[in-house]
């Protein structure tokens, strides 16, 4: 009797045992979309309308990445605004509508941009998932058959579209990619490289000891035009706000004042020195009394937190969340320190105690920022590489999926000591264009050894200098809507998407009304502003 006993309980512990390493049930969807950035959302609408079964995978409890999270504009004031079309458009006449003009608005509130954005995955039916990322990439050959999510989910696919500023599918997928800045001579790139182009500033880069400040790197190891693996400095877009309901800026748990350093020495020299003088504030068409943010490029010290962010490119997640934590900290330690350290002039300090972050925005998270502002992290070396010849010179390809018309535009990448009293911003791209340029369906694609049903619009092929011009939320908008329409082309005719006869794909895209030719109309050029 006993004997049943211990063999009932094994048996039962086995099937137990069973049960709880069963694998997880694996969905499946025609276009699996990862990223539910700007690019990423207009990827899965564009694909899911031309009628295929669309998931759209989320890391964070909102879509809308960097244009629900401070960025309110389509960069319109420095590119050329008749070559938004198709979705893209669709959804900035949507905002325009939302504010009561006829025609579209390239100026917008994050949580308005992210209801847009919510509707158009609404009205288009496609399935989102929050709050998981890619784990892992199950492939056969050349062909992506699944992926394995951290919500311990399996979603398999047809066609998968990596629309993440990271591009962590597209490597765990095992696609080619690099990041940070080629040499000068690799692209034979005039921009590329390391760049000492700034007026050294008069601030010491050493504490009282000597040592070096943290984010600091020396002369004497970088020489101009030079390889570098470091990428644009992060920083986030506060939304801040003069009204009575504004949340005055709170005091981290992990502040320190002597991050500041810097600042303090700054405000002993000049202390006539305004808020403005250290952050970037932008109204924009704003209502009165809230202000968009930006790292100011030339301040002495500002919203950019140089040196957070040298690892994240290939950073697991954890350590990616503690990068995020870590700039969080810098950003709100450093109004915080404006706003009520004793050093701070008296003057300065009512002015930043005049703002505060806008009541209005991110409501759920303590009217703080959802995404970091990772201006560019990998970038996937594909079947074509986009570099500064394609933007400047051999503007036309026989395969263009849009136009782009974003100036070549690298914030600063390091803060360089030049002696013991000055540094200097390195890294600068500030590169006039006055016309626009196709880009083409390669820059989307990975190379065919290597996979055969991914698409890359945000990560998208190029070098650093090529990137800064495709970097910002409405070129790759566009290029998502051109994914999306291939992915859903690519499925319907059992291709692998780099086999894809470019005149149907064009005649598509047309069809969407998706400008492609730089010959399209005359452009009235790009607006000479300054950034």
């Amino acid at each position: 009797m006993m004997k049943s006993i211990f063999f009932f309980c094994l048996l039962l512990v086995c099937c137990c045992s069973f049960r709880l390493k069963k694998p997880a049930q694996t969905e499946t969807y025609d276009v699996v979309v990862y990223g539910g950035t700007p690019g990423g959302i207009i990827s899965a609408v564009a694909a899911a309308r031309e009628g295929v079964r669309v998931l759209l995978i989320e890391p964070t409890k909102h879509v809308g990445g960097l244009n629900t999270s401070g960025i309110g504009t389509a960069e319109s004031e420095h590119m050329i605004e008749e070559t938004y079309s198709g979705l893209p458009l669709e959804f900035y006449e949507r905002l325009g509508k939302h504010y009561g003009k006829s025609g579209p608005t390239f100026y917008f509130e994050s949580h308005v941009a992210e209801k847009t954005f919510t509707d158009l995955l609404k009205e288009a039916n496609v399935t989102v998932v929050y709050e998981a990322f890619v784990n892992s990439v199950q492939k056969k050959g050349t062909v992506i058959q699944s992926v394995n999510l951290t919500n311990g989910k399996n979603v398999a696919g047809k066609v998968f579209i990596d629309a993440t500023y990271e591009g962590d599918l597209m490597a765990r997928a095992g696609v080619s990619h690099t990041h940070g800045r080629e040499s000068r001579g690799q692209y034979g790139e005039s921009l590329g490289g390391v760049r000492f182009i700034d007026t050294p500033i008069e601030a010491a880069p050493y504490d009282d000891s000597g040592r070096l400040l943290p984010g600091f790197v020396e002369r004497n190891t970088l020489t101009e035009g030079q390889a570098s693996d470091r990428v644009m400095n992060y920083n986030f877009r506060l939304m801040m706000s003069t009204k009575s309901d504004r949340r005055p800026f709170p005091k981290p748990a992990s502040y320190k004042p002597e991050r500041y350093l810097l600042l303090t020495r700054l405000l002993k020299n000049h202390p006539e020195t305004t808020l403005k003088d250290i952050i970037d504030l932008y109204s924009w068409t704003y209502p009165k009394g809230k202000f968009e943010t930006n790292n100011k490029q030339k301040a002495v010290i500002s919203l950019g937190h140089f040196g957070g962010n040298v690892d994240y490119p290939e950073a697991n997640y954890a350590r990616r969340d503690a990068i995020y934590q870590d700039h969080k900290a810098w950003t709100l330690g450093l109004m915080y320190y404006l706003a009520n350290d004793p050093s701070v002039p008296e003057t300065l300090r009512t002015e930043t105690a005049g703002y505060g972050l806008s009541a209005d925005e991110f409501t759920d998270n303590e009217n703080f920022p959802y995404y970091l502002y990772v201006r560019e992290a990998r970038r996937m070396i594909g079947a074509y590489v986009q570099t500064q010849k394609d933007i400047l010179q051999e503007r036309t390809k026989p395969d263009a999926i849009c136009l782009g018309s974003h100036w070549i535009d690298s914030h600063h990448v390091q803060r360089v000591a030049v002696s013991k009293t000055q540094f200097v911003n390195e890294g600068r791209i500030w590169e006039p264009i006055t016309q626009p340029y196709e880009l083409s369906y390669r820059i989307i694609t990975p190379k065919a050894t290597e996979c055969t049903n991914l698409l890359v619009p945000v990560c998208a092929s190029s070098s650093h200098v090529g990137f800064c011009s495709l970097r910002v939320e409405s070129t790759w908008m566009q290029l998502g809507n051109s994914a999306g329409i291939a992915a859903a082309m690519a499925i319907k005719q059992k291709k692998a998407v780099q086999d894809l006869a470019y005149n149907s794909l064009k005649t598509a895209l047309e069809k969407k009304g998706v400008i492609l030719s730089i010959n399209h109309q005359t452009w009235n050029g790009n607006k000479d502003v300054t950034k």
